[in-house]
């Protein structure tokens, strides 16, 4: 065990639906010997695989932490087999605030492990996650989106598998996720991943990651979060833990890999020019960049470094030197 602050309200270890909070010490001038609830279910149904399904990280990122809230409401016992662990609001206080970081202690979780037991609140849960939760499990699914300021379609993102037992592991998943994308990157992950991420933390333990990307724009789509529902559904069967589930036909995934962002080099409000999936060639206008202070001034136009598809953009019209505005793909064969 580690030496972990963090206290589980429910029994891991034992059989049926159980649902509560992990309970991470946070002492105030409001509450001398507080805490911060993360909320926690666990889902057993006697020996089988063991699969963490996580969101939330970023609280401002809603397609998944209403499709684990659907599961948990859904699944009862007897539809698994082995154990499905569900967290929600990874970050509970960046999920209640709609932040992508943590409004007490500015913790983007999604850089911050393997965490620290006595750091940071957003540290904590990190550091829980991947030093006790972690270990029990052969899978993570770990649901992202664009949150506030960005848009992806349906993406699965996947390594490549640090040995061919990995490497066919996560193409099934892949193909059972079913999403219009796959981002695949060109590491295999593996136990020796320095990633500061969850799926990083999934691979330094030997579990078999994957992290989807869905939606975003600070709003849920509801053609995104049925796809999504499916997609974890889809992966449960596949993983052999829900058996009596019967998935509909694949209707196929574009793997790429991501070839880089492209970002604004001026403040003001960006006019896009290009859409999701429009094809991008390099050298090519993306946007514009308007300086609104100085109306007399031409718009600065943005172009890409790179060829392939748009594979994300950003949402929110105004914006600073520093901000991607696009993110640029291209297929992985």
């Amino acid at each position: 065990m580690s030496d972990s602050p963090v206290t589980c309200e429910i029994d891991l270890e034992a059989d049926g639906k159980h649902q509560g909070y992990l309970r991470v010490p946070h002492s105030v001038h409001r509450s001398a010997y507080g805490w911060i609830g993360v909320p926690i279910v666990s889902i057993r149904n006697g020996a089988g695989p063991v699969m963490l399904m996580s969101a939330g990280v970023h609280g401002d990122e809603y397609e998944g932490q209403i499709a684990l809230a659907a599961l948990i409401r859904d699944l009862q016992p007897e539809d698994i087999r082995g154990q499905l662990i569900l967290l929600p609001q990874a970050n509970a206080p960046a999920c209640g605030a709609g932040m992508r970081t943590s409004p007490i202690d500015d913790g983007n979780m999604n850089r911050l492990f393997p965490g620290d037991p006595r750091g940071t609140p957003s540290e904590v849960i990190a550091h829980y996650i991947e030093a006790e939760l972690l270990p029990r499990c052969g899978y993570s699914v770990d649901l992202h989106s664009g949150g506030t300021s960005l848009f992806y379609p349906p993406t699965l993102l996947r390594g490549q598998g640090h040995t061919p037992d990995a490497a066919a592991e996560l193409k099934h998943l892949q193909k059972a996720f079913d999403a219009p994308f796959a981002w695949v990157f060109t590491g295999g992950g593996g136990p020796g991943s320095k990633a500061r991420t969850l799926m990083g933390g999934a691979n330094r333990k030997g579990v078999i990651p994957i992290m989807a990307e869905l939606g975003g724009g600070g709003a849920v789509d509801p053609g995104i979060l049925a796809l999504t529902l499916r997609g974890l559904k889809r992966a449960l069967h596949c993983a052999g833990m829900l058996p009596a589930y019967r998935p509909d036909a694949a209707k196929g995934t574009r793997e790429l890999h991501v070839q880089g962002s492209v970002y604004a080099y001026e403040d003001g409000v960006y006019e896009p020019q290009k859409d999701i999936c429009d094809a991008v060639a390099e050298g090519e206008v993306l946007g514009f960049v308007h300086r609104l202070d100085a109306p007399w001034a031409d718009p600065v136009p943005v172009t890409s470094p790179y060829s392939g598809i748009v594979l994300a953009k950003r949402v929110p019209g105004p914006v600073r030197r520093g901000d991607a505005v696009v993110q640029v793909a291209d297929d992985a064969e």
